[in-house]
C-alpha cells in the first residue's frame, strides 16, 4: 500500500466519492487501513463508520454500490478521492439524494468587494 499518512486523523484517511462521469462529488467517508484494503481489493467504497466502530460497504443494505475506477491521494497523502460508478437507482446519500451535499450554506463573498492588505 502507498505510504499514506493515517497518523494525522488518529488511523482514518477522508475519502472523498466522485461520480466518475459527471465528476460531481457524492459524499465524504473516512477509511482505516482495514476499510482501504477491502476496497482495493472487492473494487466497491467501503468505510471506517466512526459511530459503530466497524467497517461497512457503501450501498450495502440500499443497493447503491460505488464501483470504484479510480483512487488517487492528494499531495500530503492524507485524503483520498475515489473516482466512482455508483450502481442501482444511483442514489448515494442515506436522504435519498444522488448526492451528500445538497444542503446551501449562504455565501455572500460574491456582493464583498476583495481588500488586500
Amino acid at each position: 500500500m502507498l505510504d499514506l499518512d493515517f497518523d494525522k486523523m488518529q488511523g482514518l484517511l477522508p475519502a472523498v466519492l466522485q461520480d466518475a462521469d459527471t465528476l460531481a462529488v457524492l459524499m465524504v467517508g473516512f477509511m482505516n487501513r482495514e476499510a482501504l484494503r477491502k476496497t482495493l481489493e472487492m473494487g466497491y467504497a467501503t468505510f471506517f463508520s466512526r459511530t459503530r466502530n466497524q467497517l461497512w460497504t457503501k450501498g450495502e443494505t440500499s443497493g447503491n454500490l460505488a464501483r470504484v475506477e479510480s483512487v488517487a491521494t492528494d499531495c500530503d497523502r492524507d485524503t483520498l478521492l475515489l473516482r466512482v460508478r455508483v450502481q442501482g437507482d444511483g442514489h448515494i446519500c442515506h436522504q435519498g439524494s444522488v448526492s451528500c451535499f445538497t444542503q446551501v450554506v449562504s455565501c455572500h463573498a460574491a456582493e464583498r468587494k476583495a481588500v488586500l492588505p
